[in-house]
């Protein structure tokens, strides 16, 4: 069931070149933008890393939002956790590393990346409208064991606009998913961000090296620019000459 609303077709300037992306079958996917890895107290700062690196990725990504929404975009929000007993967390994901606290441990926000906990939820910055998706997964990728394909599926998506945190771990990771699947990904530079920035530098050319082997990259000001009403509109009559 692709989006019912006749929505026009947007050029996106991108790496390693512009792609049209018809509106209708594409969708907006927000990874991970969660109290856990954003905030202190977190899991991401339980590991050592300085969360406020991942700041800067937040209002490039709340104003592709709003576009989106205003838009009729279809909006995912995808959330990494686990089930209060655990049973979907294996056991060298939760023992790696030597972490100040580890999955499952009560922290100032509730249990570390527990699902039902205040650090587990998204930051109330992109907070999800209630008729948006959530994705909750256990992984890193998006598509293993969720029902993301499945709805994806049902509305006829074919492209996807991606961004997140963090750029070298989950967003790569189902961007790759997703590629193996056959969508085109544009991954939004300034939407992402990771704890390293040198990382989320290397991320980015991995996504779109050898002419794209996973996808694009562009950033929000060319995704906003194309889904712009006016400028797509005179984009698609030009395109239809």
């Amino acid at each position: 069931m692709a989006n019912s609303k006749q929505l026009p077709v947007g050029t996106v300037a991108a790496e390693p070149e512009p792609i049209n992306l018809d509106w209708s079958v594409t969708a907006l996917v927000i990874i991970d933008m969660q109290r856990d890895f954003m905030e202190p107290g977190g899991f991401g700062e339980t590991l050592g890393n300085d969360v406020s690196q991942l700041a800067r990725a937040v209002k490039p990504i709340a104003s592709v939002l709003a576009a989106a929404r205003d838009l009729g975009i279809l909006v995912v929000h995808t959330r990494e956790g686990h089930l209060p007993d655990l049973s979907d967390a294996p056991p060298a994901k939760i023992e790696r590393g030597a972490p100040s606290l580890r999955i499952g441990d009560p922290g100032p926000m509730g249990r570390i990346l527990i699902r039902g906990e205040a650090g587990h939820d998204i930051i109330p910055e992109l907070y999800p409208l209630d008729s948006e998706v959530i994705i909750d997964k256990p992984g890193k990728g998006a598509f293993y064991a969720t029902e993301l394909g499945d709805i994806l599926q049902k509305y006829g998506i074919e492209n996807l606009l991606v961004c997140g945190v963090t750029t070298e771990v989950c967003v790569n990771t189902t961007v790759r998913e997703a590629n193996d699947r056959g969508y085109r990904c544009v991954v939004l530079a300034d939407g992402c961000a990771s704890y390293f920035p040198e990382f989320h530098e290397m991320g980015l050319k991995m996504i779109k090296a050898q002419g794209g082997i996973f996808g694009w990259v562009s950033d929000s000001a060319a995704v906003l620019q194309a889904m712009t009403p006016e400028t797509s509109n005179i984009l698609a009559a030009g395109a239809s000459r």
